[in-house]
């Protein structure tokens, strides 16, 4: 155990890590050595930032929690402050199961974490972030909660009504990342298109997005988490002019069968979804969608199963994921209808849907062979640099890999005339050429840099 260490480790989704980095920075400001997602725990204090949307990220967090104690009894570590969402809806569960829990927090009541180690929250620090992702690119958060409430989601329950944050308080956000180095900003909320209804009495979030555009130093700026309901549509000039924008969407679409989707609560139909898809690829050339898809919700029959696949055939989505049905206690779902698709089935229609998409994504991938396009470096993995185009979102969507040995080559820098590959470096921009195409990589060799 070193004193004065603090290991803060991340679990769920990028909304997640957001606050890890803004409760980072706070106890950063104070004095303490942090340590995120740390591969051997050994801070007097480790903080958990737990994940409770489904099943799985449910029993991820306490497998994560349990190890910990183990850790605590050998000494290794000090106390175990756990915090987030599923420290929000299962507080008293948690500290009656796990009483190794030394002090646990809601999602938001990151106060009281510093109030509890003898410090205050400095607001002059909410625009900081204390970055744990790789230095040219970040996450920020430009929302929290959710007034959708579809019928199988916990997260209106776990983080309330839509809650905007001011625009120049986003705006002051990227310009600090930008003069930390960051080029690449990716825009995330629960429901991003919701922005601004609180604050402004509109929606606002072309607006935003224009002007997070202005700003120098910002090179890409990529959208996620829009809901088609009730779309900004003046959104989508603003995504076509500005070239720094990317052309790139994550809209969750969750399915296409109007009998499934009126029992999700989703408020529109497959054909006002059609419409609505037709409208960006028409006003936005070369966007590439992101969306997920569930399988198995209750009710959900062959037939309903059988148009989804109809409506992804249609649509091609460059980038789709799925995910089986879990019912979430205290939804609308749970009280309601009753989880009538086998766990077989479920699984069935998921490989099949995705064996489905695979296709997609193939044909997809090969139609960028031959071109050129511009793309950031990410990193040096073995035998090849790590790229990405601006069609892909760091971690969820496909890469490029430009192979070492494909490089110019330069002078070693010894007297000894030989010659090495240049190096790339993380962060910069190149300009590409891809030769080869799999369902989620693409190869390409180096035409100059820009």
């Amino acid at each position: 155990m070193i004193k004065h260490r603090i290991d803060l480790i991340t679990l769920g989704c990028s909304k997640n890590l957001v606050d890890s980095e803004r409760l980072m920075a706070q106890l950063a400001a104070v004095g303490y050595k942090l340590h995120h997602d740390p591969e051997d725990p050994k801070g007097e204090i480790v903080i958990v930032n737990t994940c409770g949307f489904i099943g799985d990220a449910k029993e991820e967090s306490i497998n994560t929690i349990l190890g910990l104690t183990v850790l605590k009894k050998r000494r290794k570590i000090g106390k175990i402050f756990v915090m987030g969402c599923l420290s929000e809806r299962y507080r008293k569960e948690l500290m009656d199961e796990i009483p190794e829990i030394d002090r646990i927090y809601g999602k938001f009541d990151w106060k009281g974490i510093l109030s509890d180690l003898g410090h205050s929250w400095d607001d002059n620090l909410r625009a900081y972030h204390f970055q744990t992702t790789p230095s040219h690119y970040a996450y920020v958060k430009i929302g929290e909660g959710c007034n959708r409430h579809c019928a199988y989601c916990a997260i209106p329950l776990i983080t309330g009504i839509y809650k905007s944050r001011p625009m120049d308080e986003i705006v002051d956000e990227v310009k600090q990342l930008v003069g930390q180095g960051v080029h690449e900003f990716q825009l995330i909320a629960q429901d991003l298109t919701g922005y601004g209804y609180d604050l402004y009495g509109k929606y606002n979030i072309a607006e935003l997005v224009q002007r997070l555009a202005d700003i120098p130093g910002v090179d890409w700026l990529r959208l996620h988490y829009a809901y088609p309901n009730n779309f900004p549509k003046d959104l989508l000039p603003v995504m076509a002019r500005n070239s720094n924008v990317c052309k790139y969407l994550d809209l969750a679409l969750q399915h296409a069968s109007n009998h499934v989707l009126d029992r999700m609560l989703r408020h529109i139909s497959c054909e006002e979804t059609e419409e609505l898809l037709s409208e960006i690829r028409r006003q936005v050339p070369g966007i590439h969608i992101r969306t997920t898809m569930m399988v198995g919700f209750p009710g959900e029959t062959e037939q309903d199963f059988e148009e989804l696949k109809e409506f992804v055939r249609r649509q091609r989505f460059e980038r789709m994921g799925a995910f089986a049905f879990s019912e979430e206690e205290g939804t609308y779902a749970a009280r309601h209808y009753k989880d009538d698709v086998p766990p077989e089935v479920k699984q069935q229609r998921l490989d099949e849907l995705m064996e489905l998409q695979q296709e997609i994504s193939l044909q997809c991938q090969e139609e960028k062979v031959g071109k050129v396009f511009r793309v950031i470096i990410d990193r040096l993995d073995g035998e090849y640099y790590v790229a990405r185009t601006e069609f892909d979102s760091p971690e969820v969507d496909p890469e490029v890999l430009i192979p070492v040995d494909s490089l110019p080559t330069e002078s070693s820098g010894y007297d000894d005339g030989v010659q090495v590959p240049i190096a790339l470096t993380p962060g910069t921009f190149q300009q590409v050429r891809i030769t080869s195409a799999s369902p989620y990589e693409l190869m390409a060799e180096l035409v100059n840099s820009k």
